[in-house]
């Protein structure tokens, strides 16, 4: 069963920065998409970034600049450094992964996804 933990969310000044951690279990596919997407109350959840099937890293208009995607392939651990953080930022975020082959901006698309965490909460304070 494949199961995806997130962590390290919390409460930031604007101006701040967090590290947030996904950690993959039970995942045995070859192949995969991975992405950060995020969801504040009363708002459809959306993409921040994704690495696609040729390893390219996607990024949200929003967050270009600001936010980082890394891998530590021998722990199954992925993160997103934020830096730089705004009051709209705050959200739920969310990790995803899916072994279907996808290119471009559709790694931004929740709808590409199979696999979720259950989110970290990112609140940011003016």
């Amino acid at each position: 069963q494949v199961q995806l933990v997130e962590s390290g969310g919390g409460s930031v000044q604007a101006g701040g920065s967090l590290r947030l951690s996904c950690a993959t279990f039970g995942y045995s596919y070859s192949d995969y998409i991975i992405g950060w997407f995020r969801q504040a109350p009363g708002k459809e959840r959306e993409g921040v970034l994704g690495i696609d099937s040729y390893g390219r890293t996607l990024y949200a208009d929003f967050v270009k600049g600001r936010f980082t995607i890394s891998q530590d392939n021998a722990k199954n651990i992925l993160y997103l450094q934020m830096s730089s953080l705004k009051p709209e930022d705050s959200a739920m975020y969310y990790c995803a992964r899916d072994p279907v082959r996808r290119y471009g901006s559709s790694v931004l698309n929740p709808s590409s996804y199979r696999y979720w965490g259950r989110g970290t909460q990112v609140t940011v304070s003016s």
